[in-house]
């Protein structure tokens, strides 16, 4: 009998509204985890070249991990996972709250969902019966609206529901799925897929718990990273903070984009965790489990709002520096309308200062946008995420995601913030060039949770895989740590935990053990992480993808005149070579050699591609 796992995939096919489970080996378990990775090995045989994303026959899986539902600390996460609809290529997304335990509950490891129902539909899968109940009622209601609908009819004491809003209904690029109230699995565009399955929300209940292999010492482990964390001092400052906590340190590194990346210094002390919390009522808010609580929700924000969904650092600098805007109300607010509609603040952040770019530099003109697009101007980008959402105006031109923008436009694409079709986030490789090759390289495109390697520069080495900090302005002997350090962040999204987790490899795989009952150790760990990514590359490979789009756009790599990454720009040429050597990547033609393929058992990948 499995330990840690149900053992089973929920299967929906909306074309007849008919359910079945999807059994999964202890083999595919102990090579792919579950997650992220889990969702690809279903999804692969269901890629065909040329498909396009919104296709019925394309795949929208669910999925949670080992960890998940477990007493240990900081493990209530889920991935979405699928062919993005904004780049085209592999896409996931993630998010905590409360719908990662109760899916897992459910009595299913995940859900697989293909086909389109003929009217709105929602899913509801409580202790292993799954019911496709009508949404037509739904349909046109915000994320926060959905949830409270479905709870009520439902009449379920315990229930989470993940749901999306205008923004995928409307189909969106970079719609998002929300959850909890306000957690966003946002990035990548899986809203739209689930608008385009005419699927309204998914509803989780139940108490099936996985069975652990040594219940007593996954307790005892709990317990023992429960005093870890509470010990780290970052725990301490996300605590206070959120994840705002980086803002001022990450201008004084150079790590913040302002004015569309062309500036890394700006009034940091208007918008700061500090900032928040002097100039609004701020409670935390926790995903289930959690010790830390780096969520924050704001009390009598206005009149219109009395409690409101506080932002994370990302979106801060969306809406903040990197359209040179720090007025707080106005990027809280923006913030709200993108998790009330479900639409991902990173992507709808960088179009709108792309657009204000455009204007500023003459190549937009305010009789073409029907509006001035100054920098600063927070009235202004409240409106803009409106028309997004509501398709008017400039509104659609900033709905289809900066590469679109630019190609509509007959502009430069290396101007439009994005790699692979995903928007940068606001961390800047141009300060940490072991940033720079992860962002190129990342299996969804320009990600900073997945190879995040400030953190590693920062002082946060992992001795067990010889990854320790550098010169963070220095190209030299990044590529390989940072593929490395790739693969072990990879694991965090299958096992599931949070990125936030304190957890050494020994120490994931001594919890990995206890609740599987397998013998995994740091080193079988890394290989698993490998072999996550080349799955995931290979599925991009098989869509188009080459070594072409493997780079930072332009705009990411002029060299800056200010702050303390001033003159500095990472050798990307230099980076991917040692990259692409290490991982054992073809150079000609991007994909992963058939070498390494069948060294990570992935034979019929290997037939596949060769």
């Amino acid at each position: 009998m499995l330990k840690g796992y149900h053992g089973k995939f929920l299967e929906v096919n909306l074309n007849n509204l008919e359910t079945q489970e999807i059994p999964l080996s202890e083999d595919d378990l102990k090579n792919f985890i579950g997650g992220s990775a889990l969702a690809a090995k279903l999804i692969y045989n269901h890629i065909e070249e040329g498909i396009d994303p919104l296709d019925p026959k394309n795949p929208l899986v669910f999925s949670t991990g080992p960890f998940t539902g477990t007493s240990i600390p900081m493990v209530s996460r889920y991935t979405v996972s699928g062919i993005s609809p904004l780049s085209g290529y592999w896409g996931e997304a993630s998010s905590g709250g409360t719908f990662p335990f109760l899916l897992k509950r459910c009595g299913y490891d995940g859900i697989f969902i293909i086909g389109k129902a003929d009217s709105p539909i929602y899913l509801y899968v409580n202790n292993g019966v799954a019911e496709i109940k009508k949404a037509s009622h739904l349909w046109g209601k915000n994320c926060y609206e959905t949830q409270k609908l479905i709870k009520d009819e439902l009449e379920q004491k315990v229930i989470s529901v993940a749901s999306i809003g205008l923004a995928g209904e409307r189909k969106i690029g970079y719609a998002g799925i929300i959850n909890d109230n306000g957690r966003a699995a946002g990035r990548c565009g899986f809203g739209a897929l689930m608008g385009s399955k005419n699927l309204k929300a998914v509803a989780v209940a139940g108490n099936l718990k996985a069975t652990l292999a040594d219940g007593e010492k996954v307790k005892v482990l709990a317990k023992e990273m429960a005093t870890v964390i509470d010990g780290n001092f970052l725990s301490l400052a996300y605590r206070e903070y959120g994840t705002l906590l980086y803002m001022d340190m990450g201008m004084t590194l150079g790590d913040v984009p302002a004015k569309y990346y062309q500036k890394s210094v700006f009034p940091v002390q208007k918008v700061t965790g500090h900032a928040l919390r002097q100039n609004y009522v701020v409670e935390n808010s926790a995903c289930l489990g959690c010790p830390i609580g780096c969520g924050r929700v704001i009390k009598d924000f206005n009149n219109d709002y009395k409690i409101i969904d506080g932002p994370e650092y990302e979106t801060v600098g969306a809406f903040g520096p990197l359209c040179m805007n720090f007025d707080f109300d106005s990027i809280i607010t923006a913030n709200h309308l993108c998790n009330l509609h479900g639409l991902d603040t990173i992507s709808a952040g960088v179009s709108i200062a792309y657009a204000m770019y455009l204007y500023d530099i003459g190549a937009l003109s305010k009789e073409e946008a029907n509006m001035e697009l100054k920098w600063g101007d927070g009235e202004m980008i409240v409106k803009l995420v409106d028309m997004i959402v509501n398709q008017e105006g400039i509104g659609n031109l900033l709905s289809l995601g900066t590469k679109a923008m630019a190609l509509k436009l007959g502009r430069d694409v290396e101007e439009a913030a994005q790699i692979k079709g995903l928007e940068m986030p606001l961390h800047d490789g141009r300060a940490f060039h072991g940033l720079a090759i992860s962002y190129a390289t990342n299996p969804r495109g320009a990600c900073h949770l997945k190879g995040d390697y400030y953190n590693v520069d920062l002082g946060g080495g992992i001795p067990e895989f010889n990854i320790m900090p550098g010169d963070r302005l220095s190209s030299k002997n990044k590529a390989v740590n940072a593929a490395k350090f790739q693969s072990f962040r990879e694991m965090f999204d299958n096992l599931t935990l949070c990125k936030f987790a304190p957890f050494s490899p020994t120490k994931i795989c001594e919890i990995l053990n206890a609740i599987t009952g397998w013998n995994i150790d740091p080193d079988a760990l890394l290989t698993i992480g490998h072999r996550s990514i080349n799955l995931k590359r290979a599925i991009s490979n098989k869509l188009g993808l080459t070594r072409e789009e493997d780079r930072l756009p332009k705009i990411c790599l002029k060299s800056l005149n200010e702050g303390s990454s001033s003159g500095s720009v990472p050798d990307m040429d230099y980076l991917l070579k040692k990259y692409y050597k290490y991982r054992k990547w073809d150079w000609e033609t991007g994909k992963p050699s058939k070498e390494v393929l069948l060294e990570l058992g992935l034979t019929d990948v290997a037939q596949d591609l060769y």
